[in-house]
């Protein structure tokens, strides 16, 4: 266990019960524009999104939105420790359970995204990111930032989810930017 631990467990339960009273209020569809107006008018890229779990916004209609000349995967848990892998998504994939409840494409075709939306439990004004724990998301843009320099990374978020500061550990990586229904960061 590192030092960081006990705070980060702390900070996600305070904050995933904020985020739990932010959902479902209509806020969703301001934060989308937003996250189109970043990622911006590209074709031809591979954009991965991901399948809300509990009370997480949802990205589903950008991604919709941005399937549209572009090639869309959601990331799939190969197991404790590991990196996640993307599999090809489309609005109208067969989708099956998979890990922590999120549902992922019956076909595993695997690519590999320049742009990651990232769902996250916490974050701070300086794009600091809290995830559920698990470090997927950390070796996962690790992995893919050591071969690609223009990787592009954006949090999506309520903005009940900011906190003053969250607690950071060397391994934990950083957001590009942050989007949520009112700003982007």
């Amino acid at each position: 266990m590192t030092l960081q631990q006990p705070a980060k467990a702390e900070l996600r339960a305070t904050t995933m019960a904020k985020r739990a009273k932010d959902h479902g209020k209509g806020h969703d569809a301001a934060a989308v524009a937003r996250l189109l107006e970043w990622i911006g008018p590209v074709k031809g890229a591979i954009i991965a999104g991901y399948m809300p779990i509990r009370t997480e916004i949802s990205p589903l209609n950008a991604m919709a939105a941005l399937s549209q000349g572009n090639t869309l995967c959601v990331p799939v848990v190969q197991g404790a420790g590991l990196p996640l892998e993307f599999h090809r998504w489309s609005p109208e994939a067969e989708m099956i359970p998979g890990a922590f409840g999120a549902s992922v494409p019956k076909s595993a075709e695997v690519v590999t995204p320049d742009i990651v939306i990232v769902p996250l439990v916490a974050f701070d004004l300086s794009r600091g990111r809290l995830g559920y724990g698990g470090g997927f998301y950390d070796r996962t843009l690790e992995k893919l930032r050591a071969t690609n320099a223009e990787l592009r990374v954006v949090g999506f978020a309520y903005d009940a989810q900011q906190v003053p500061s969250v607690p950071l550990e060397p391994t934990d990586q950083p957001l590009d930017a942050l989007i949520t229904p009112t700003r982007c960061l």
